[in-house]
């Protein structure tokens, strides 16, 4: 069974992202990048699957600028066999990605896909399920713990009420949660490994997708600074200050 995993190229998370002057969005000039941590436990997923016996090839996808295939290559170290990289200079909205990917799966037909649940860039936790309409495919979002046999996925999921296990057949969709797995510290003879492995690159326009965005940005600015704290005498000043100022009370 053949694995498909998407990768996304974000400004680091230990990294503070600071807005351009002009409000127009994050300003990612000499910025650190790296693979978005919800989806190396994707990828991290379906390596151990394939350890497991379940998985026997697993093809890592990014659609984005050129700079993406180090996100693939970092994939690869991890453990996926090859990569695909859908290139395009425009800007990426979850409808365009949710396409690309389903052009991709039509063209690799694979029996799983595994997304992380959200980007921390943009936060929108959209593309996974848009893939699962797109495809007609079932779909488990947030997983915690997946477990694959007979054609079918056991998915664990956090709710709010506890925990929540699905069935689903596959083909499907699955998004990743925090709390699935801890990805692997990536080592440099598997990064030297991954600069041999095949790297598949195509523009939107072979895979007959149009990625012109649907929505304009129309400002981005940071959120406004906390002010200082300040110590009361006693109880009834507090609850006062509560009352009159906060307006909690």
């Amino acid at each position: 069974m053949k694995v498909l995993v998407a990768v996304k190229r974000v400004v680091d998370y230990n990294v503070k992202v600071r807005v351009k002057s002009d409000n127009t969005g994050v300003d990612i000039a000499n910025v650190k990048m790296s693979m978005n941590p919800f989806d190396e436990i994707a990828v991290e997923e379906a390596v151990r699957l394939k350890e497991k016996g379940v998985v026997t090839e697993i093809i890592a996808v990014s659609c984005g600028v050129t700079q993406c295939s180090e996100t693939l290559r970092t994939a690869m170290a991890i453990g996926a066999d090859r990569a695909i990289l859908v290139e395009t200079t425009e800007e990426l909205q979850p409808l365009a990605v949710a396409k690309l990917l389903k052009a991709l799966v039509d063209k690799e037909q694979p029996g799983l896909i595994i997304l992380g649940k959200q980007a921390i860039d943009d936060d929108c936790n959209q593309t996974g399920q848009m893939l699962a309409a797109l495809g007609d495919m079932p779909q488990a979002t947030f997983a915690s713990k997946v477990e694959v046999a007979d054609g079918k996925a056991t998915v664990s999921r956090e709710v709010d009420g506890g925990m929540e296990t699905l069935s689903i057949s596959l083909p499907a969709v699955i998004t990743t949660d925090l709390r699935l797995n801890e990805p692997r510290y990536v080592t440099l003879p598997n990064i030297m490994k991954a600069k041999k492995k095949q790297l598949d690159i195509f523009k939107p326009e072979d895979l007959g997708v149009d990625v012109s965005p649907r929505l304009k940005t129309l400002k981005v600015s940071e959120p406004p600074k906390r002010s200082a704290g300040i110590k009361v005498p006693d109880v009834a000043t507090l609850v006062a200050k509560l009352k009159t100022e906060a307006k909690v009370l």
